[in-house]
């Protein structure tokens, strides 16, 4: 478990290594209360929709597998849509429509027909869980590198209320002049992504080169 769990935050991380999930990672990331509310909605559905298909992967024809998923998928996102706006208001408010967009996220298909339709109950279950770790790890750190650097400062607030939990951050004088608000603009999100998903390939290549010189 702990292997997997290593491999989706670092060796295929799916955000910045396999570059999956972009639109929502890229998006909703200017704050760290939007990506931890899509992190959690996005392991929500992939843990649901992995264990109905693995559950079911017997008995569905080949034939009609993608067309079943996407079902399974889209009726999984839009109850997570109901329960968003009937429990986290400011959240789902906040988010949009990229929760709706969850039942199109590139990495909740890909793990069903890639994995859950060929393994059993519990193995989609810890797929889904590691997966999802990878996917909100890289958005929280997406967040909170453009939260800080174009505001000065970290706020975490309580999903249910709406109230602020934690704020974090420079001296409100200082935060003003050192905050860069192109991180706030949508350029922001691209040259952060193209930051870390260097530094990933940095990573993976210097593991691969300390494999290579082991052997």
């Amino acid at each position: 478990m702990f292997k997997k769990i290593k491999d989706s935050l670092v060796n295929n991380n799916p955000v910045f290594s396999l570059f999956l999930g972009l639109c929502s990672a890229l998006a909703i990331s200017s704050s760290l209360d939007n990506a931890l509310g899509m992190g959690v909605g996005v392991i929500v559905v992939l843990f649901m929709s992995n264990t109905v298909i693995s559950l079911i992967r017997k008995i569905t024809p080949d034939e009609i597998r993608i067309p079943v998923y996407i079902v399974i998928i889209a009726a999984l996102t839009k109850s997570l849509d109901l329960m968003m706006a009937a429990y986290t208001p400011m959240l789902h408010s906040s988010l949009g429509t990229f929760i709706q967009l969850i039942a199109v996220n590139c990495i909740i298909l890909g793990r069903a027909e890639s994995f859950a339709s060929k393994n059993g109950v519990f193995a989609s279950m810890k797929d889904a869980l590691t997966i999802g770790l990878g996917f909100t790890v890289s958005l929280v750190l997406i967040s909170v590198t453009r939260e800080f650097l174009s505001t000065g400062g970290l706020i975490l607030s309580n999903p249910f209320t709406g109230l602020q939990v934690v704020q974090l951050g420079l001296p409100e004088a200082l935060a003003s002049d050192l905050s860069i608000t192109l991180f706030r603009a949508p350029a922001g999100a691209f040259f952060t992504f193209a930051l870390f998903a260097a530094l990933f390939a940095f990573i993976g290549d210097d593991k691969r080169k300390q494999k290579g010189v082991s052997k």
